[in-house]
């Protein structure tokens, strides 16, 4: 694949990219996508002059023609003041709030490679982070400071926002002409084990995720207010608070910390029209004492982890909104996979976005027949490219990005999650999807939440446990959830051992580690 002319003089990004016969293959078929060969998306991001509301947060409220102005000087203070050139790394850390974002923008702005951080993570995985993208500079929340020295990633100059000073800096700065095909961020992999990956986005690819899931199925409006739990270094995050809507021209609403409750607060006190959170925050949501509160959501959009069906459909019973739930990838950047607000097949994780395709493989990689597990896979406008790593080969096949899931298409082209792959349960010759009985435990009153797990066992190989947070702490009798689960799916897949716990383990990104329960 033939590559535009670089903006970058720090070519490491370039030179780190995989061999481009290991790329998936890319489809820019719809006309929205045909970007030109210059393109920053961070110009196109806050490009504008407006009063309009863009940034709530602290208790402030910053304009689009603030958050531009902001985004300029921070540009200009890398490049004046700390000699960034284009394609150095800005390493990024603090929590959600409008100066992550400007710092985001302006790292960009100044041709420079983002690498937002998690705000929760210790040296150690600071210093990996460090060795895999090599920063030059970072940018960091006082706050989050310690941390982030006894790092000790060589070669990096660290700076607060507060060293910055950003209101004694020129503000005329001019967006670097970077190429659409230069790297614009390199964000990791939320995995739960093993050495973290990064994966390699361009430019085009930040606007691509806007153009196909933010305009065909978000559809945000300009008078929209958006709230979510994901932190900003989670792509999930990053597309849902930064770049959908600043590409509609809608406000966001940031907060640092984003409990279940504090997020009911922050919807009802703001009268917040579109939120972002993972099922555990939906399910939060329908007590007697919160549904009235949540009155002015139109949109809910779940990812991250599977919705379940019992959810989904007692939202729309007590709300009228039916969750759009979603699967995506820091691989692919954003969401591909997505249920639209008129869909009604509880259950199902819906059709590909507009801009991509998805299949059902078997193992040699060939499409399997409907109504029969396999591999899902998935190509489109962004893709899989992990920076100098060998597992370049797992993920990217046939020119599919196989995504580690399985899962069902149905005759009618909807798709239906199994398992992750490596969660199938395989009990006495058996094949049990440990989703699929988390779903039928949920529909019992005394289960507030659970997690199934295969354990070890001796006659049978592997058996099904579930790990289950009792409702208002009171214990369930064990062999009444058994029955119970036998009564709503195949007898063969209860859980022939339930544990109780008082909560499931889970990542800072909300995901449910259930490694840690095996």
């Amino acid at each position: 694949m033939r590559l535009s002319p670089s903006a970058h003089l720090d070519t490491f990004c370039r030179d780190h990219l995989p061999a481009p016969d290991s790329w998936p293959e890319f489809d820019f078929t719809l006309p929205e996508l045909a970007y030109p060969a210059e393109l920053n998306c961070a110009a196109e991001l806050v490009d504008g002059d407006s009063d309009r509301r863009c940034l709530l947060g602290d208790g402030e409220v910053w304009t689009y023609a603030q958050v531009a102005d902001r985004a300029r000087r921070v540009a200009a203070a890398l490049t004046d003041d700390q000699g960034l050139v284009p394609g150095n790394r800005v390493l990024l850390r603090g929590p959600n709030n409008p100066w992550l974002v400007v710092s985001w923008l302006g790292g960009l702005l100044a041709g420079g490679v983002v690498v937002t951080t998690m705000p929760l993570l210790r040296p150690g995985e600071l210093a990996t982070i460090g060795e895999i993208s090599q920063p030059t500079v970072a940018l960091c929340d006082p706050r989050f400071l310690d941390d982030l020295v006894l790092a000790d990633i060589p070669g990096l100059r660290i700076l607060t926002y507060d060293d910055l000073q950003i209101s004694t800096v020129r503000a005329d700065f001019t967006p670097v002409r970077t190429a659409a095909d230069d790297v614009a961020m390199l964000a990791f992999t939320s995995g739960t084990t093993g050495r973290p990956k990064a994966t390699m986005h361009f430019h085009r690819d930040v606007l691509a995720i806007a153009d196909t899931y933010g305009r065909h199925v978000l559809q945000l409006r300009p008078t929209d207010l958006v709230v979510g739990t994901p932190p900003l270094a989670f792509t999930f995050g990053l597309g849902a608070l930064v770049i959908f809507p600043l590409r509609a021209g809608a406000a966001t609403l940031l907060l640092e910390k984003a409990a279940p409750e504090l997020l009911v607060d922050a919807i009802e006190e703001h009268a917040v029209t579109v939120v972002f959170t993972a099922p555990i925050a939906y399910r939060a949501m329908l007590s007697e004492r919160n549904l009235g509160r949540i009155s002015s959501l139109r949109r809910c959009v779940s990812a991250g982890e599977h919705l379940s069906a019992a959810i989904w459909s007692d939202f729309r019973e007590k709300t009228g909104i039916r969750i759009l739930d979603g699967i995506g990838a820091t691989e692919m950047l954003h969401i591909f996979l997505s249920r639209t607000e008129t869909d009604d097949k509880a259950g199902s994780t819906g059709r590909p976005v507009p801009g991509y395709q998805a299949i059902v493989v078997g193992p040699a990689g060939d499409p399997v027949p409907d109504g029969t597990p396999g591999q899902l896979a998935v190509r489109g406008p962004t893709g899989c490219r992990y920076l100098a790593d060998d597992r370049q080969h797992d993920y990217v096949r046939n020119g599919w990005n196989i995504t580690g899931d399985t899962y069902i298409r149905d005759t009618d082209g909807w798709f239906w999650f199994q398992a992750r792959s490596d969660d199938m349960i395989v009990s006495a010759g058996y094949n049990i999807a440990g989703p699929e009985v988390e779903e039928a435990l949920l529909r019992h009153p005394d289960v507030a939440e659970c997690a199934v797990v295969g354990a070890p066992d001796d006659l049978r190989g592997t058996v099904v446990k579930a790990v289950v947070v009792p409702t208002n702490g009171v214990l369930p009798d064990v062999k009444a959830l058994q029955d119970f689960v036998k009564s709503e799916i195949a007898p063969y897949k209860y859980p022939r051992i339930i544990e109780f716990r008082t909560e499931l383990p889970r990542t800072a990104t909300g995901k449910l580690q259930r490694y840690r329960l095996r």
